[in-house]
């Protein structure tokens, strides 16, 4: 029970295999009670039947866009949680036009929405959580291998998760001192609703599968324990920190073929 006592806050849960599902039934095995969100209502009732396997969860509605709703985590999580030990962000979107043909093509507009959901919701996210956190505590953000190498359909999806993880430093950085810790999980691919849109995406599982040292594919699991011990006390000097959890595939010289 390395989590017994702590409040969590868990966003991007879509389905069953979404990688914040995942994550949220690892830390709530380990005594941890969440704060769940949903959005917009396609979602609403996925969340809400998956949440019931839960102990006493809250169940918010957030967009990421919408201020007003980020606006309405803090008062809502004070009145139900009192406070925040940890905060998991799964969030990532991009136009599925922008994941097809050459990264040169990317349009203005596919630009601004990658980066505003899968980059920056982070920082709004940490701007309306951090107060909530006055003992210290924990967030963890996921990213991908696109945003170190270049992955073939990835385009600008890539280019915002290095955003992210350039986020996640500055963030570490700044919130350090307030006892805060910023980590990221670059998770091997895993067939989600998200990664659904990325072309290719059975042949990149595929060759993950037989190039990765442990030759297999990531477990949504997998990824759920490893952010279970990053917002753990086991973790306490931990931040700042890219870790994969990819079976190994990050440390090979081989790319991904184009």
């Amino acid at each position: 029970m390395l989590l017994e006592g702590k409040r969590g806050l868990v966003v991007g849960i879509a389905n069953k295999r979404s990688l914040a599902w995942g994550i949220a039934q690892s830390v709530a095995r380990e005594g941890a009670r969440l704060a769940v969100t949903y959005q917009g209502e396609r979602l609403e009732e996925n969340v809400r039947k998956l949440a019931a396997e839960l102990t006493d969860p809250v169940i918010l509605p957030l967009d990421v866009t919408k201020d007003e709703e980020l606006d309405a985590l803090r008062p809502a999580i004070e009145n139900e949680l009192g406070g925040l030990d940890f905060v998991i962000h799964a969030v990532a979107y991009a136009l599925r036009e922008e994941l097809d043909g050459e990264f040169v093509q990317t349009s203005r507009e596919g630009y601004r929405i990658a980066q505003d959901i899968s980059s920056y919701s982070l920082t709004a996210l940490a701007q309306r959580t951090v107060p909530l956190m006055s003992g210290g505590g924990s967030i963890v953000t996921l990213t991908y291998l696109g945003g170190e190498r270049v992955v073939p359909h990835y385009n600008v999806m890539g280019v915002a998760k290095a955003a992210l993880e350039m986020s996640v430093r500055y963030l570490a950085a700044d919130l350090g001192p307030r006892g805060i810790r910023v980590n990221a999980i670059s998770a091997g691919p895993v067939k989600t609703l998200a990664a659904s849109g990325v072309h290719g995406i059975s042949k990149m599982l595929e060759h993950h599968r037989t190039n990765a040292p442990l030759r297999r594919n990531t477990e949504q699991g997998e990824v759920g324990d490893a952010a279970a011990f990053l917002v753990s006390d086991l973790a306490r000097g931990v931040t700042g920190e890219i870790v994969h959890v990819d079976g190994g595939y990050h440390v090979i010289g081989s790319a991904f073929p184009l």
